[in-house]
């Protein structure tokens, strides 16, 4: 017989919808993510990052270095409500120098939405993103937007995703003209034409009219030559395409397409209503008792993500959590696996970019802001009753190193605890010379941009003042077996060994070459691209 909390969570479930936006730089996610946010009721203008007509920012975007750049670099959580449905929006940096930080927010995504320009289809960038999503077999939901200018043709579009992404596609709905003729969408499920006027740069919601297909009211409506292409068009999907099915989406081989505007609202909330219906309800994790449904009773989440001083005048640090399993209760005591130490949750919060409420429940599927005084690290996992632990978030070779230098001895302080919370925040990684003299931190990161925001924020967040120096290395290896396999190789040729955050050894090379060299020379020594994943370490301070 099931229990009344196993009822609630049941219910929680079934009306929580958890998703992440992936997408190439410039395709617009900041500007859906304020669509989605408007049609939920949780803004009421949205403010156009790049028009910045009255000098209002992207909500989503809180730190000054975005706002300045008008691109985001940092992972957010959005929560909104609509139509009774709890939605965790994951914001993710759209930034390729910050694909690390994106990698970590799909850890705790059920769903992605796949951003696409219409005019520039498929781009480096989205590639990248989509393979860690198929790698975690999420479904994807694709997204053609800014067709309220000259783009590609949408059978086009299609046809790429499906020969360079091997997923088939399926089109939920169809535009209508496209640049200063995109006039609105056919929603293929109800066979209904929905065409938009266009607001204040799109800053309201879009006026709709709906007519269905076959009502002779739509002559008067739409240009013939739109129709006539309109009716061509679904006769050639309707012949060629396969038909939805949702068993395939949930398993990532087929991604629902939705076309529209973001900037001009068109088919934003048509895309939402459809995605909340289509999309994967929070659903089983895996641990080290196995799969972990959200319906088991005890409470448990892990941390993907830490921000030091997302409000500078509190100099905060926020531990996100995604709830996996349970129910959640404000002042709640739980178990971290890692150190073993019990911990109280006091003052969670309900996250929404740099607003934040305090929360007194959540479920699974939900994302909650932790205060978190140097207790979490990136993949901690946090529960009460039977211990678990679920799979750590790995660290992917970064491609750039500089040593980072403090010249001003009396800001040591400062200096170490900004490296040691930015390091803990995985704004970027941080190795060590194995020569105790050598005391300076090594940044590794995947984008230079990385280097600019941790010097940035060392400065604007702890006052103090750095030194670059660029290191003429390219490649990371990590050493699987760790120092016992390293000491039994002997003198290593082309590379240098230096120690990650965990003490770990890594051996840094100029160039792919030198790494292929040195395992053409010790076939027995093997190196992993991706860090070892061990939740239970404790990372070395300061080397």
């Amino acid at each position: 017989m099931s229990t009344d909390l196993e009822l609630e969570l049941q219910n929680a479930v079934e009306l929580r919808r958890n998703f992440a936006i992936i997408s190439h730089p410039d395709a617009g996610k900041t500007t859906l993510t304020e669509k989605l946010l408007l049609y939920g009721g949780a803004i009421h203008e949205a403010g156009a990052v790049k028009a910045r007509r009255a000098q209002r920012k992207a909500t989503s975007d809180w730190m000054a270095m975005e706002q300045q750049r008008g691109i985001s670099i940092t992972s957010t959580v959005l929560q909104f409500t609509y139509q009774n449905y709890h939605i965790n929006l994951l914001d993710t940096p759209g930034h390729q120098d910050f694909s690390e930080d994106t990698y970590r927010t799909l850890a705790a995504a059920d769903n992605a939405v796949m951003l696409i320009d219409a005019a520039k289809g498929l781009e480096p960038q989205t590639r990248k993103l989509f393979e860690v999503c198929k790698m975690r077999g999420i479904p994807i939901f694709t997204f053609v937007n800014k067709l309220d200018r000259p783009g590609r043709e949408p059978l086009e579009l299609l046809d790429e995703i499906e020969q360079e992404l091997g997923l088939q596609t399926y089109a939920v709905n169809w535009p209508i003209g496209m640049g200063d003729r995109f006039k609105g969408v056919f929603d293929r499920q109800k066979q209904q034409i929905h065409l938009f006027e266009r607001s204040a740069h799109g800053s309201k919601e879009a006026v709709d009219t709906v007519v269905d297909l076959g009502n002779a009211e739509i002559e008067e409506l739409l240009e013939q030559d739109l129709y006539y292409q309109l009716k061509n068009d679904l006769e050639l999907l309707e012949g060629v395409g396969p038909d939805l099915d949702l068993d395939l989406v949930h398993q990532g081989k087929m991604t629902p397409v939705f076309f529209g505007s973001a900037m001009t609202n068109f088919g934003v909330e048509l895309f939402l209503k459809y995605f909340l219906e289509y999309a994967l309800k929070p659903g089983p994790h895996q641990s080290s008792l196995g799969e972990v449904y959200p319906d088991y009773p005890e409470f448990s989440g892990f941390v993907f993500k830490l921000q030091a001083n997302m409000d500078p005048k509190h100099r905060d640090r926020v531990a996100f959590v995604r709830v996996c399993t349970g129910k959640f209760e404000k002042d709640m005591t739980v178990n971290h696996a890692r150190t073993g130490k019990a911990v109280r949750l006091s003052r969670p919060q309900k996250l929404f970019a740099q607003e934040r409420e305090s929360i007194d429940i959540a479920y699974p599927g939900d994302v909650i802001g932790l205060n978190n005084p140097g207790v979490f690290a990136i993949g901690d996992t946090i529960y009460t009753g039977q211990k678990l632990e679920y799979e750590g978030i790995p660290y992917f070779s970064p491609e750039l190193f500089a040593t980072l230098r403090n010249p001003n001895p009396s800001k040591f302080k400062q200096f170490q605890k900004g490296v040691s919370e930015l390091r803990e925040e995985g704004a970027v990684q941080i190795m060590y010379s194995v020569d105790e003299a050598k005391r300076d931190p090594i940044l590794a990161a995947v984008g230079q941009l990385q280097f600019e925001v941790v010097q940035f924020r060392l400065m604007n967040e702890y006052g103090v003042e750095t030194i670059l120096d660029l290191l003429p290395y390219s490649v990371a290896r990590w050493v699987e077996g760790g120092w016992e396999a390293l000491s039994k190789i002997g003198r290593l040729f082309n590379t240098t060994t230096v120690k990650d955050s965990m003490g770990r050894p890594v051996l840094l090379f100029r160039n792919e070459w030198n790494c292929q060299q040195l395992q053409e020379d010790h076939p027995d020594l093997k190196l992993s691209a991706i860090a070892p994943v061990f939740s239970s370490q404790q990372p070395v301070v300061n080397g």
